[in-house]
Formats: C-alpha cells, structure tokens, sequence
C-alpha cells in the first residue's frame, strides 16, 4: 500500500469478511507499550490487542485477526523489507513512548504546529511524522544520543560529552533488569553467594 496513492485503511479483511479498525495513533501506541510490558503474559497480550484493535467485534479466525493487526502496526510495510532488517540489527530502541511523551508531544507541536492532544491521527499518519522529525528537534537529538557508537575516532571531548548524553537520556532499564539488580543487592548486603545467584540460583 502507498500512501501517496491509496486511501488510508480503517478496516482489515479476515477470511473474506471487513472488520473495523481503531485508527487512532493512541491505540497502536497503547499496543507498542504494551507489548514491551514483561508483567503481561503473551496471551494477554494478544488478548487486549484484539480488544484494542477491532472495535466493532473481533474475527473469529484469532491467528489472522492478530496478523493483520501487526500488518497494521507495522504500516502496511514488508517484513522482509533487507533495509529495515539492516537496521534494526545495528540499532537498539532509542525511544520509549512512555518515558518519553513530553518530548514526542512537544517534538509534533513545534515542527507540525499539531497538538497531539488535540488530534486525531491516523496511525500511519502518525507514523510517517514520528519518522520525519528534523534533525534540530530536541527529541531526535535525543534519539541520537541513544543510537551513536562512542568510538576511539572521536576526541576525547566528544567521547566524554556523548557518554554523558547516553546517561542523561538513557532509557529505564526493563522492570524485570531493575528487580534483578535489587536482588542482586540483597544478597550482597545479607552476605549470600553471589556467584551462585549469577549462575541461577537462591
């Protein structure tokens, strides 16, 4: 599907049949945060998307109701597209839309004059704005921080200033990473075995 073309979709066909789809920016971001959330099984995940996504009623084909969902999500794109594969190898995430909101809502009001507060945006929309931001909006020179490799070609200078960038912004680690280093803690101050609690045990 092109955008430049071809109508934006509000709904998806499963086994032969339309169903209606929540458009709204909000909700697939919903379901992006959700999906990185390691309190929630993988079952419920699929759960909620299906009552994220089909607001009308949700096909009974479970397997391509999901899939179209995440043919949705990912804007109508291939998976096999070798560019984007290329790239998400190379590069971990570098944004969070929860830890930063106010960066994305003030990144849209400054360079689209939208307030996303006050929009309702197709996701695709959404999308193709996420990824055009300018170079000179705070929220994309944040985003670099996070992407840029420290290398020893950079001056001293510059490596000390971007290591310094990396922390300020850095993303907060996974919930189950901190609970890890809480344990980790505990077990230090009460005196146990470390080197059995890295290894996998009590």
């Amino acid at each position: 599907m092109n955008m430049l073309i071809d109508e934006l979709p509000t709904s998806v066909f499963v086994d032969g049949v339309s169903y209606k789809i929540n458009t709204d920016y909000r909700i697939s971001i919903m379901f992006e945060i959700m999906m990185f959330d390691p309190d929630l099984t993988d079952k419920q995940k699929l759960e909620k998307a299906l009552i994220l996504f089909y607001t009308d009623r949700v096909p009974e084909n479970i397997e391509e109701a999901i899939n179209k969902i995440m043919w949705f999500y990912k804007c109508g794109k291939d998976d096999n597209d070798t560019r984007k594969r290329k790239i998400t190898a190379e590069h971990k995430r570098v944004y969070d839309y929860d830890h930063d909101d106010s960066y994305i809502y003030a990144a849209f009001l400054q360079q689209y004059g939208v307030d996303l507060q006050n929009e309702m945006l197709h996701w695709w929309k959404f999308k193709a704005m996420f990824r055009s931001l300018r170079d000179d909006i705070e929220f994309s020179k944040i985003m670099g921080y996070r992407s840029i490799k420290i290398t020893s070609n950079m001056t001293k200078s510059q490596r000390e200033f971007y290591t310094e960038m990396k922390r300020i912004h850095a993303l907060p680690a996974p919930k189950r990473e901190v609970d890890k280093v809480k344990k980790l803690e505990e077990v230090l101050l009460n005196g146990g075995d470390v080197a059995s609690f890295l290894a996998g045990g009590s």
